[in-house]
Order: structure tokens, then sequence, then C-alpha cells
């Protein structure tokens, strides 16, 4: 690729791919497939760089790619033969609704967290960061990850007493 396209490319990429990976995970409602989509469909547009000539149109070139290969790949899956295995999958436990229940109730004491408390909990429980490193991926003191972490877990307790008898989720 020619140095003058390689940059214009790059900086488009920088740009652009927020709002690109945002498109391909309503696309795939996974963020891994959502991230092999977008390659996928910047992989495309790079190799067809030169010859976009409308600098209005590339996002619209980059979001079809995208389209077309998801569709592409629904089409594919829906080919895949079944194969009786001989044996049932597995029977839903008596605790499934009880799962289900504290899930729902998780979700709405999550909603009354303010954004800033969400993120912290989902950066140090489900991103597994260490408070350092949310501190300095967010721009802001160890002190008050700590602290919005620990007001955060008991507006949830208040928020949704039962979860805090609950060990582990399903």
């Amino acid at each position: 690729m020619d140095p003058g396209f390689e940059a214009d490319f790059r900086e488009f990429v920088i740009d652009r791919s927020g709002a690109l990976f945002h498109t391909a995970y309503l696309l795939t409602g996974d963020r891994h497939a959502a991230e092999d989509l977008v390659q996928s469909a910047l992989a495309k547009t790079a190799a067809k760089w030169r010859g976009l000539r409308d600098t209005a149109a590339i996002e619209g070139y980059v979001r079809r790619a995208m389209y077309h290969e998801q569709v592409s790949w629904w089409r594919r899956r829906s080919r895949v033969a079944e194969v009786s295995t001989g044996w049932l999958p597995e029977q839903i436990g008596d605790g499934h609704a009880e799962m289900v229940d504290l899930r729902l109730v998780m979700r709405a004491a999550l909603a009354r967290l303010t954004p800033r408390q969400r993120t912290m909990l989902v950066l140090r429980y489900f991103e597994d960061l260490s408070e350092t490193e949310i501190a300095r991926l967010l721009g802001v003191r160890v002190g008050s990850v700590r602290s919005q972490i620990y007001r955060s877990l008991e507006r949830l307790k208040k928020a949704a007493p039962e979860l805090s008898t609950v060990r582990e989720f399903g």
C-alpha cells in the first residue's frame, strides 16, 4: 500500500474503529465475533482503499462489508447438518428459576448504580483488572477506584439484599 494511502487508512481506522465495533457488536451479539467482523471488513477495505474515491462513502463501504460478511456467516452456519447424538441435552434443574430470578434482581440493582460505579465494577470483577490498572485506565486515583467500588457494593447490598446470600451465579 502506498504510504500516503496507508496514512489515510490508518487515520480512518483510528477515528472510526469504535463506531464500527459498535455496529459489528449489534450485528453479532458477541464481542469477539464483532472484533473479527471489523477486522475482516477493514481488511477488505484496505485492499480496495486506493479505488475508494468518495471519502464520505468509505464508512458505508466498511459497514456494508461487515453486513455481507455477517450474512455469509449466518448462511454457512444454517447449512450445517444436524446429527442425532443419541443422548438428551441437560435438563433444567430445580434451581434454574431461582437463578433466573436472581439474575433479574442483579440486573435491576446494577441499573440503579451510576455509570461510573457500573464501569468500576465491570472492570474490577468482569474484566479482572486490578485497582491500579482501573485507575490508570480511567485517569483517576487508586483511592477513588477503591471508594467507588466500595460504594457500589454497598448500594448493591441495599438494593438487593438477597444477592448478599448468593455466592455463585450459574
